[in-house]
């Protein structure tokens, strides 16, 4: 007679799955730019929420996903919690009437920061390159640097490591240089004024196919050179490198 072990109550109810949950882009996109820009160009008027209350609504749903963001994580995730802080700047300097190139200044700073952290990081221990493309949530980095070690080749991948650090710095300093001048063509009425606030809706919706689109583009192109190059290194294939989900 086999005998057959009690299930505890914590085992049962334990998914047979533990993955992490992963981020819904339709969310991503009405919640950072389609009901901010219908809010700001739509609902600004003295009829509606007025100007002021129009900038708030509007940015508290980006923030409020950003800060979801956060707190799914269960830590500081760096780029959610600077997307965070942009946003705060971005009501706050439309709140307190200031002049609209402070926000064509933010948001040409907070790219070009992220540009010249991903440089300065290839002089740390902690190359931001690892956090973004060559961790374990991407790729097998032990079999890599494994087999990296048996053919000889860890400094030809340092090498590789600081090529694609050079070409993601390249799109954060592409990306600061389009939101200025999206900022500076797009946000020429006064602060404080429906016109105003239609123009911050409209650079919002322009965000996505004007700056994160080609950022985009060049980050998947770097993550190829980065496989190709691992792949050549190592003499292993695309589907040993890249992590099994």
């Amino acid at each position: 007679m086999t005998e057959t072990k009690p299930t505890s109550p914590a085992t049962a109810e334990r998914p047979a799955t533990d993955k992490p949950q992963r981020e819904s882009l339709l969310a991503n996109l009405l919640l950072n730019i389609v009901i901010p820009t219908v809010i700001l160009t739509k609902l600004s008027g003295d009829d509606w929420l007025g100007t002021k209350w129009a900038i708030v609504v509007a940015l508290a749903f980006p923030l409020a996903y950003g800060a979801r963001d956060l707190m799914r994580s269960g830590k500081v995730n760096f780029f959610s919690a600077l997307g965070v802080i942009s946003i705060l700047l971005t009501g706050g300097i439309s709140l307190l009437e200031l002049d609209a190139k402070y926000i064509a200044i933010k948001e040409a700073a907070i790219p070009g920061l992220l540009g010249v952290a991903t440089v300065a990081s290839l002089y740390t221990p902690w190359p931001l390159v690892k956090t973004l493309l060559y961790n374990d949530r991407v790729l097998d980095t032990g079999k890599i640097a494994e087999a990296l070690a048996g053919k000889g080749n860890e400094s030809a991948f340092e090498r590789t490591l600081r090529q694609a650090s050079w070409m993601i710095a390249g799109s954060f300093f592409l990306s600061s240089t389009l939101n200025y001048i999206l900022a500076k063509v797009l946000l020429q009425s006064p602060p404080g004024t429906e016109a105003f606030n239609a123009e911050l809706g409209k650079m919002t919706a322009l965000s996505f196919p004007v700056i994160a689109l080609p950022a985009t583009v060049i980050l998947m192109l770097v993550l190829f050179f980065l496989f190709r190059r691992i792949g050549k290194l190592t003499g292993l294939k695309l589907e040993e490198i890249v992590t099994q989900q």
